[in-house]
């Protein structure tokens, strides 16, 4: 007889009685050789002949009581260390995708996270908080500025840290709903809420113990990189991961930082009444993208009363009172800003110390990102990494794709690769930024015999009879094929016309067959079709509708 342990988490015990009763269902069990309930662990370890009785059995007979639920496995015991087919250490979309994916394959997959709660960044720290308090701030400025003649309207803040709490129950609402229930049924998923650290290349020490796994996944994410700016740690700042936990709205806001995270705040403090100031080293903000986006988004930030600083050298930092002090050169010229609160926006940062990387071999690059290959193994091939840590593309939904794929090709010991060839994504300022596929540089660069069009947004007629015309879309199309290879867009809600890019560029969709399709009057939509016929034609001499 070759007997075996079984150790799983339980939900639904309140007291010493319901683990007895638990392992009263074992009682006369064939094929059960011992049990042992524990209310304060939440566990049982069962030690049972498989020939006589199944893993499945044993959980559908926990599970059959109606009151308390197997939550996960603890995996089969193997000289001391719990064994599983993936242990993954980080507890974001990469995690639990990764280990959704595991679960489906039929493996057994163990997260151990002890950074941010349960969701990772963006439930907790970034997409959602940030986008619902955007929204709040739009809905504030919206109210104050309807843009129609005969419309008079206020709007005022009446309680800041009301707005906080909303965004707090969204934030546990979804962490409850998005994460922590989506698992919590799932036998071969188990949630430890401990730190990880690598013994060897199949090993994990956890809590003080040790787990055992064919496979390894890295998913611990990015955090912000702070700059070594004199005086600017003895000042105190803010960063995504704080910021939105303020409960009073900052008088002024010095914003370190001219990409996406940095603008995205920027406009949202403004609207909701901080006066704000971005400080950008680089000649303009987004310093990946076309100067044409960043000079339209700049103008339309300063309109809202943003102070925009490019071409900065940030020289000390300074406390004094209530108020920050920030020294610094722009183009050259000594100037002193002055705020009540400094945010630091500066990049990311991969999330690798105290991993034990260097106990497996593995080193890391740039910001302590781990590099790896397009199936996203590391150079350990057992240990694969996914996410934010790798430093590529740094989206939720990129992180939750490749945490999939590291999965699946862990369990099958495949190497299908990442593909990032239509990747919308976007940067919700108002007007929101967005792009997909190449831009004209990157086309050139790739010997695409290519050629662009612009259409500004006073030409499409849905932006017209919503008085708000800011903006244009632009595309780039390969001449030879007529196919398109990508697009940018500035434009309120501009978000919303990527996908019909991307399904036309995934498939091969020609610029001609774009214009064919119809698009209903009086939708952003329609500014494709306009877009694209402007390759051929001047719209200002087309009617309503007409091609």
């Amino acid at each position: 007889m070759k007997e075996q342990t079984l150790n799983l988490s339980i939900s639904g015990m309140t007291c010493d009685g319901c683990a007895r009763t638990v392992a009263n269902q074992f009682e006369d069990k064939k094929g059960v050789l011992d049990k042992t309930v524990s209310y304060p662990d939440e566990q049982a370890e069962i030690t049972y002949d498989p020939e006589q009785i199944t893993k499945e059995e044993l959980i559908d007979t926990i599970n059959a009581t109606g009151h308390y639920k197997v939550t996960g496995e603890i995996g089969d015991q193997e000289n001391g260390r719990s064994r599983y087919s993936l242990v993954i250490i980080g507890g974001g979309s990469t995690a639990f995708a990764a280990a959704i994916k595991a679960s489906e394959l039929g493996g057994t997959a163990l997260i151990i996270n002890k950074g941010l709660p349960t969701g990772g960044t963006c439930v907790n720290v970034g997409c959602v908080p940030s986008k619902t308090l955007i929204r709040t701030a739009e809905a504030h400025h919206r109210a104050k500025n309807p843009g129609f003649e005969g419309i008079e309207t206020q709007s005022r803040i009446a309680d800041f840290k009301k707005i906080i709490d909303q965004k707090r129950e969204m934030v546990q609402d979804l962490r409850q709903q998005k994460y922590i229930d989506v698992i919590k049924d799932d036998p071969n998923i188990t949630l430890l809420k401990v730190r990880g650290t690598l013994v060897d290349q199949h090993t994990v020490e956890a809590g003080g113990e040790t787990y055992h796994a064919d496979h390894i996944l890295i998913a611990t994410g990015a955090s912000t990189f702070v700059p070594d700016v004199p005086g600017l740690e003895e000042a105190g700042y803010l960063t995504n991961e704080s910021a939105y936990e303020l409960e009073e709205l900052p008088e002024s806001l010095i914003v370190f930082g001219g990409g996406y995270i940095a603008l995205e705040n920027a406009q949202l403090f403004a609207r909701l009444g901080s006066k704000v100031t971005i400080v950008q080293r680089s000649a303009h903000v987004l310093s990946d993208q076309p100067d044409e986006l960043a000079r339209g988004l700049t103008g339309y930030l300063k309109d809202e009363g943003i102070t925009v600083l490019t071409n900065t050298d940030v020289k000390e930092v300074k406390s004094t009172g209530d108020e920050k002090m920030v020294e610094l050169t722009v183009n050259g010229q000594e100037t002193t800003l002055k705020a009540t609160h400094l945010l630091v926006a500066t990049g990311r940062q991969g999330n690798s110390g105290g991993l034990g990387l260097e106990q497996v071999g593995i080193d890391t690059v740039g910001r302590g990102y781990i590099p790896v290959d397009e199936s996203m193994r590391s150079s350990v091939p057992n240990i694969f990494a996914a996410g934010d840590i790798t430093g590529q593309y740094q989206f939720v939904y990129t992180a939750a794709y490749e945490g999939n794929l590291a999965a699946e090709n862990a369990l099958r010991g495949a190497s299908r690769k990442a593909d990032y060839s239509v990747l919308p994504w976007v940067i919700f300022t108002d007007p929101q930024v967005a792009g997909i596929g190449m831009d004209e540089l990157q086309a050139r660069e790739a010997g695409i015999n290519y050629d662009t069009t612009k259409l500004t947004l006073d030409n499409v007629p849905r932006s017209i009879a919503a008085r708000d015309t800011r903006g244009f879309i632009k595309l780039i199309r390969n001449k030879e094929n007529d196919q398109l290879v990508g697009a940018r867009i500035l434009a309120p809600e501009g978000s919303e016309l990527l996908m019909e890019l991307a399904m036309a560029m995934r498939h091969g969709v020609t610029v001609k067959s774009l214009i064919s399709e119809f698009h209903p009057y009086l939708t952003l939509s329609e500014g494709i079709k306009l877009a694209a016929l402007t390759f051929d034609k001047d719209v200002k001499k087309l009617s309503c509708c007409a091609v």
